[in-house]
């Protein structure tokens, strides 16, 4: 092989290689989600969003003070979380915890940064959050 031939496969291969690791990267504004015990969730409410993502009536039934009702099996769920802020902070939860993670799940694919799964309501008010 000739030295043009050597050069032009190295910088392909330079370029494939650095294409690769790009990719492999992400982007800069990755998701957080995590999932935390009631205790700490509890903690985190004065200072994050907070997002009831159970039924309408359950969520007139009695919900966490200040959260945000946002059915996670309504068909507008997606549309209703693309007018929230991505990098804002984020605790969301529900009855069981089930809704909540699939929730937490669709806003980091959505590109929301910064979400806890705050898991069960009743855990949440055992823990001390105050109810509405």
């Amino acid at each position: 092989m000739n030295r043009l031939a050597t050069r032009v496969i190295v910088l392909l291969l330079v370029a494939l290689t650095a294409t690769v690791i790009a990719g492999c990267g992400g982007s800069s504004a990755t998701s957080s989600v995590r999932k935390v015990d009631a205790a700490k969730a509890v903690g985190m409410l004065d200072s994050r969003v907070v997002v009831d993502v159970r039924t309408p009536t359950e969520y007139a039934a009695g919900h966490i003070a200040g959260a945000q009702n946002i059915d996670v099996e309504a068909s507008d769920f997606a549309s209703r979380i693309s007018s929230l802020d991505k990098k804002g902070a984020y605790l969301v939860y529900c009855r069981s915890g089930r809704r909540s993670a699939i929730a937490v799940d669709q806003m980091a694919a959505a590109g929301f940064t910064d979400i806890v799964d705050g898991g069960a309501m009743d855990a949440l008010v055992a823990a001390g959050a105050k109810t509405q």
